[in-house]
């Protein structure tokens, strides 16, 4: 019982020793004290009021604002009570050079008065130099003395699992530190994204949006953007906007005004596995390219529907939401080496990158849903288009529309009703007996693709023929 005793004793002074010790522990973990110490003085509160939209709600600052350093601000200017009162917002940045911040668009969005609360509490009116929606990034310009402008370091060079630290105002609460990791890189949130927005599993709720998050080297690495919650609140996934790109885009801004991205002209889709099959990929990857733009990059340098991007300039596309992100970030006139697959073959364009535009691709009209006609093709039935139903539809070529699904090949690879069925194995489709015909020449029981149309959006379906 003494034995025992004195290691219960023994284990008790070690546990004490290692609590009250300023070393770091035999755990591994890391210390985050000297980033938050070194790091926090360039963080700053944003608080923004937007009296074009107004809140109808009723008395009382919105939740978060009411204990948050702003609040007093708030109540001084326009009061706790109010059905008319103006759409107030609280968001996080920080400061990225002498007199510049840098923070999120949907921070400063529509706003009519910004002020930026700096680390020694004084609060400054800012003004926006510029702001870009598609990176979700805006530039503030502030009039101070005595500022202090964050580290750079290189997001290229996380890697996941790395630990990564985040400073902001969640809810308000400033200066408030928050620390995981890399949980992932190169994610894009939705089509046509050119953001490659790094994961992590850093807490971040309302009010980070726009802070920085650091490596353990107390360098900003990315800008805390967005969650992925379905509470509202944080549930592990956050998403960062890397640094590299945020400094393009922050110095465009500043010296232009606006940002300008690279643009190719082609509507591109994921490669699946059976795709990948049916194209003769050993597995799915790259970008698979369902139209072609009239008059665009890509239609000048020969660029063809049903070729799969495998490389833009050098970069491998490993899946189709790379490939945005690697043509945003060219330079409009600049010249860019593009690897395909095309029937099979391996091949390289040269293609002149043009300037997005805003309206450099429109939604085309839903096609409308027409009566059944007899044309039995893989268990559906189809009808050739018209020219109206042609130009309504935004197609270019032929085409013939899916009028009836019914069990069968066309219905297990996922076909319905109202797809415009444009090509077989790369061969235009006319009408039902084109289609028939395109069909029996293909090898049973192969997945062969088929370029289809739906809701104004081209797509492979791969439809394996039956035996």
């Amino acid at each position: 019982m003494r034995a025992r005793n004195a290691c219960l004793a023994a284990a008790a002074a070690l546990t004490l020793a290692a609590c009250s010790s300023s070393e770091p522990t035999t755990s591994g973990l890391p210390d985050f004290s000297d980033i938050a110490r070194d790091a926090g003085p360039s963080v700053v509160n944003i608080a923004t009021i937007s009296r074009s939209n107004g809140d109808a709600a009723s008395g009382g600052l919105p939740f978060g604002l009411e204990e948050s350093p702003f609040g007093d601000w708030f109540r001084d200017r326009f009061g706790d009570e109010g059905a008319d009162r103006p759409s107030r917002s609280l968001g996080s940045g920080f400061v990225l050079w002498d007199d510049y911040v840098l923070t999120n668009h949907h921070v400063v969005r529509n706003a009519d008065e910004i002020i930026v609360r700096l680390a020694d509490r004084r609060e400054l009116e800012a003004e926006v130099v510029g702001s870009d929606e598609r990176s979700d990034l805006a530039l503030l310009k502030l009039d101070a003395d005595n500022v202090q402008p964050v580290r750079i370091g290189n997001s290229e060079a996380l890697e996941v699992g790395n630990w990564v630290v985040a400073i902001g105002s969640p809810f308000g609460f400033e200066q408030t530190v928050t620390a995981g990791i890399v949980s992932a890189k190169g994610r894009s949130l939705s089509s046509g994204q050119y953001v490659p927005f790094i994961q992590t599993d850093v807490a971040i709720n309302q009010g980070n949006s726009g802070g920085p998050l650091f490596n353990l080297n107390g360098e900003v690495v990315g800008i805390n953007s967005q969650i992925y919650s379905q509470t509202g609140g944080f549930q592990g996934i956050s998403f960062a906007i890397p640094i590299d790109m945020a400094i393009s885009v922050a110095e465009q801004l500043r010296d232009e005004g606006s940002v300008a991205r690279g643009w190719l002209g082609v509507v591109i889709q994921e490669v699946t596995r059976d795709l990948a099959m049916s194209f003769g990929l050993d597995r799915p990857r790259g970008a698979l390219v369902t139209r072609v733009l009239p008059d665009g990059p890509a239609a000048d340098a020969g660029i063809r529907e049903g070729d799969v991007i495998l490389r833009f300039d050098g970069e491998k596309v490993p899946r189709s939401a790379a490939l945005p992100a690697l043509v945003g970030a060219s330079k409009p006139g600049s010249e860019a080496e593009v690897e395909l697959l095309r029937d099979g073959d391996r091949r390289s364009l040269e293609v002149t990158v043009g300037r997005l535009e805003e309206s450099a691709v429109r939604d085309d009209a839903a096609p409308k849903p027409k009566p059944p006609v007899d044309a039995g093709v893989l268990g559906m039935r189809v009808q050739p288009l018209s020219d109206v139903e042609r130009e309504d539809a935004g197609v270019m070529g032929s085409g013939v529309r899916v009028v009836e699904v019914r069990e069968g090949p066309a219905a297990a690879a996922g076909i319905r009703r109202n797809d415009i069925i444009l090509s077989v194995a790369g061969s235009e489709v006319d009408s039902a007996s084109r289609l028939s015909e395109l069909v029996e020449r293909q090898t049973p029981g192969r997945s062969v693709p088929f370029l289809v149309q739906r809701g104004g959006s081209p797509l492979f379906i791969a439809v394996r023929i039956p035996e």
